[in-house]
This record gives structure tokens, C-alpha cells and sequence, in this order.
């Protein structure tokens, strides 16, 4: 499969007070005076410091400064410098304007349940948002204490198993969820995201039994909080990783992505796509010498899943920025 770009602060829009906009002395005056940290929540005005050395600290922004959880940092007095990042997750709202989730992720699990179902390409269409942007994907199985979990898990490993893991957990009774802790340890910065229902609070409040889900903005000039504004939140787990609490995130709608992410990052062509295309950018739809209709004509890659990568081109085309 072809290597997942990673995509940078660069990607997201404004570069106002990010380290590339500042010359490399700076930067190394910055770095030597400056506090190294992470962004663990965002305030409207303000976001909330965890530093490398320990200790929390509230950082006003400027009015034109974009800062996102998980955002690596250098505070220099009163000053905030974000660095460069990668694993941006990003999605549009239901006004279609685009949203910045969370950045320098390294994992991203989708969380499904045999009640209720997600919609139909939900999986499909965030592997590839996610793979586009860097980031490693896993499928994990809620409510596997219910009769038709297992069932559900076994179906979703015969399709996907062989190139993620399927993970099988129970919010209820806490089975599997030591191995979502694992997969964040030694520090790697992790999100859950799924559709309502699936029990993806319940989750998070098992692995972070200290949760709180209510971010309130904070007002400027009286520094209380107003109850207008949900936003990611970054989590501390005991196993040293951290998880963001990705609040409001129900659906995947694109941001980033064109129908070559798609062609590329589609679950379940990476063996085909090993062996190649004759073209480059081959959209595996009628092109001659397709890899991955080759695979379709012999058997390896299931008609149906061909038709359900057919149908996310579709939906990209109608609303997505036109391929490279």
C-alpha cells in the first residue's frame, strides 16, 4: 500500500504564530527559553498548557492564532508558538463549514456496535480520511456483550482484519479495554470517533474514569466559563498515552480528501495496489490494466466491497476539491 502522507500545520490554514513563520534563530531562542508543552484543552480565547517538565498552565491566544488539542508548543512568557504537526483530523460541520478535531494523532479507533449499525460507509470513509492524514486506524467493537456482537466482530475481521486490528470490548464490563490503553502506550496520542449510539462515552469513561465531557468557553475579561462552546479535550492514560475526547464527532464528512486518497487508501485493495497499476493515477473504475480489477475479476477483492469504493468515489466527486 502505497505510505500514507503526512499531512501538516500547513494543511489546516494560517500560519499565524507557528514556528515556521519565525526564522530558525528564533525558533532556537524560543526553544531555549521557552517551556515545551502540549495543548490539552481549548478555551475560546485561551487553551489550557500541559508541560514536558509537569504542571498545567493557561495561555491566552492572540485573536487571529489557531491552536488545536494535542498542538505541541513553546510558551514563552505570555507568548505561544505552535509547532508544525501531523495526524490532523478534520471533518465539516452540518453548516459545511471545516472543523480542526484534534492534531499529531497517531491512532484513531472507530468504534461500531451491532446496535445500532453505522451508516453505510462509515468505516470505509474513515479509513481513508484517517490513512490519508498519517494516521493509523483500528476497528473496535462495542457492546460485545450483546448477542449479536460477536457475530458483528467476525464479519467486520473477515473484511478488514487483515490489514487493522478488530478489536472486541464491552463498556459494561471493561472486557478488552486494557488492549485500547496498550495501543496508545509510551506516549502516543490517540481519538475515538463512531456514531451515536454505538456507546463511545461509555468507553471513554471506562478508560478515563475521571472524564468530564462538559469544555465551556471562557470569557476574556471575567475568566468564567460560558456553556456555548463543546471541544476536544485531551486525556491522560495510566499507561502514559492520551486520548482525546472527540465531543460532537458522529459522522466522517471529508475534508482533505480527493478521490486519489480514496484510489489509494481504500481498505482492502493494499495487496492489489502493491502489484501496481499501469497508471499512476488509476481510479480503479474502467482503466485498463487495473490492479485492483484484476483482483475483482478473480475473486480476491469481493465484488460488493469494489461497489462500496465506487459509491465513496461518487460522493467525493459531489462534494469534495477535485483530484491532484
Amino acid at each position: 500500500m502505497p505510505r500514507p502522507k503526512k499531512r501538516t500545520a500547513a494543511s489546516r490554514g494560517g500560519k499565524a504564530g507557528r514556528v515556521e513563520g519565525l526564522s530558525r534563530s528564533s525558533v532556537v531562542e524560543d526553544r531555549q527559553n521557552g517551556e515545551s508543552g502540549r495543548v490539552v484543552a481549548h478555551h475560546g480565547v485561551a487553551v489550557l498548557v500541559r508541560f514536558d517538565h509537569g504542571g498545567e498552565r493557561q495561555v491566552w491566544l492572540k485573536p487571529d492564532q489557531r491552536v488545536f488539542a494535542g498542538d505541541r508548543v513553546i510558551v514563552v512568557g505570555e507568548r505561544l508558538i505552535v509547532e508544525p504537526a501531523h495526524g490532523i483530523l478534520r471533518r465539516r460541520d452540518a453548516r459545511g463549514r471545516e472543523r480542526t478535531i484534534a492534531v499529531n494523532l497517531d491512532v484513531l479507533g472507530i468504534v461500531v456496535a451491532a446496535e445500532p449499525r453505522e451508516p453505510p460507509g462509515y468505516i470505509d470513509r474513515g479509513f481513508v480520511i484517517a490513512r490519508a492524514a498519517g494516521i493509523e486506524t483500528v476497528l473496535i467493537v462495542n457492546k460485545i456483550d450483546l448477542e449479536a456482537g460477536g457475530d458483528l466482530a467476525d464479519r467486520l475481521s473477515e473484511i478488514y482484519g487483515a490489514f487493522t486490528d478488530v478489536h472486541r470490548v464491552s463498556a459494561t464490563t471493561a472486557e478488552g479495554v486494557e488492549a485500547i490503553s496498550g495501543l496508545l502506550a509510551g506516549g502516543r496520542l490517540g481519538a475515538l470517533v463512531g456514531p451515536s449510539g454505538v456507546g463511545k462515552s461509555s468507553l471513554l469513561n471506562t478508560l478515563i474514569p475521571d472524564l468530564d465531557l462538559r469544555v465551556s468557553a471562557l470569557n476574556r475579561r471575567s475568566q468564567k466559563g460560558r456553556h456555548t462552546t463543546t471541544t476536544a479535550t485531551l486525556h491522560t492514560l495510566s499507561g502514559g498515552g492520551f486520548l482525546v475526547d472527540t465531543a460532537g464527532f458522529k459522522d466522517f464528512i471529508a475534508v482533505d480528501v480527493d478521490a486519489l486518497d480514496a484510489a489509494s487508501f481504500f481498505p482492502g485493495f493494499e495487496s492489489a495496489l502493491e502489484r501496481g497499476c499501469r497508471f499512476r493515477n488509476c481510479l480503479h473504475r474502467t482503466e485498463p490494466d487495473c490492479g485492483v480489477l484484476a483482483a475483482v475479476e478473480t475473486g480476491e477483492i469481493p465484488s460488493r466491497r469494489h461497489r462500496g469504493y465506487v459509491e465513496l468515489l461518487d460522493e467525493l466527486a459531489g462534494s469534495l476539491r477535485p483530484s491532484r
